[in-house]
């Protein structure tokens, strides 16, 4: 062979084992790019079993709290009491790759915003009484008089069935003007998230309102059991009275309550504080001894998801149903 044949191979071989090197850098290239894909691939299916039992989790915790408040309503019919330190306590329970935490309170015991309008068969109609107390309650938590009483009407209009603006709300007209036009529900609120669409109601506002409002299915006025009010929830007793008034003798009266409430609305309606009130007879009669709404904080935490549901039980059924959920989940 000559040195240029010699000379011929050797750089064919070199080619050749070049080619070799770069087809095992990227075969090394694909299959590392490939163990990557299959490993978030794996764990998306991990995190997709997780948030599936996750929710597993909760149908079963709500099957819990529906008997729970079955037994709480069951146990003494006539007065519902928080026997128990039952009303709005955290319990955590550990379960299989994780943990529940879950709270089972007066569901009835806040501000019901559908009580803002009156139903007659299917027309619904602003109620002075309900957009007296929300206007209270918005003022107790800081708001201006004017502007409680513009949410007021502007809520109320948002809900009834009329397309005629409150003097101081908003129909059709006002929001149809936005940069992005919608028109009001004209049916009730089902959840108070709805509140932020509506005119007046700003985020400092909505944050305040939160804790203390509901969208209860029904326009009835506020139930407020006044055998579960907490100490702390004092101002959903004094929303009831003709002005806007100081906390302080509402959260004294009720943290001097009798252990195991009252009997009866006259005994009640005869102590000091709650006659100072000087409520309607239409008021007075908006005050339970029982509860009928159950609220049920539910959170089910796994090692790659969270979810969370809020949940609204009628007792007043038998068997107790689920008639209303909010649920979020992360990953």
């Amino acid at each position: 062979m000559s040195q240029l044949q010699k000379i011929g191979t050797e750089k064919e071989r070199g080619a050749a084992l070049l080619t070799v090197l770069l087809l095992v850098a990227v075969i090394a290239i694909l299959a590392a790019h490939g163990i990557d894909r299959l490993a978030g691939a794996t764990k998306l299916a991990s995190n997709a079993r997780e948030l599936s039992q996750a929710k597993a989790y909760l149908i079963a915790a709500e099957s819990i709290g529906l008997q729970s408040a079955e037994e709480i309503v069951s146990a003494s019919p006539g007065r519902t009491i928080n026997v128990g330190g039952w009303n709005g306590r955290e319990q955590k329970f550990p379960v299989p790759g994780g943990l529940i935490a879950a709270s089972l309170a007066d569901g009835g015991n806040c501000f019901n915003i559908n009580s803002l309008v009156t139903q007659q068969q299917d027309v619904l109609s602003a109620r002075p009484e309900g957009l007296a107390q929300f206007s209270r309650l918005m003022v107790m938590l800081g708001t201006l008089d004017g502007d409680a009483a513009d949410i007021a009407e502007s809520v109320a209009d948002w809900i009834d069935s009329d397309t005629v603006a409150a003097p101081r709300g908003a129909e059709d007209q006002y929001y149809l003007q936005q940069e992005n036009p919608y028109r009001t529900a004209n049916a009730l609120i089902v959840d108070v998230s709805e509140l932020r669409t509506i005119k007046g109601v700003t985020d400092d506002i909505f944050v305040r309102l939160v804790p203390w409002i509901c969208a209860l299915p029904t326009t009835d006025l506020s139930p407020i059991n006044i055998n579960t009010l907490r100490p702390e929830q004092a101002i959903l007793l004094a929303m009831l009275g003709a002005v806007p008034s100081d906390l302080t003798p509402a959260r004294q009266f009720l943290g001097r309550r009798p252990e195991l409430g009252y009997a009866s609305l006259n005994d009640f309606w005869a102590e000091s504080y709650p006659a100072s009130l000087a409520a309607t007879p239409e008021v007075q009669s908006q005050t339970k001894l029982t509860t009928r709404w159950f609220r049920v904080d539910l959170t089910v935490e796994m090692q790659s998801a969270l979810v969370e549901e809020r949940a609204l039980i009628d007792a007043a059924r038998r068997p107790g149903r689920l008639v209303h959920r909010q649920r979020g989940d992360a990953l």
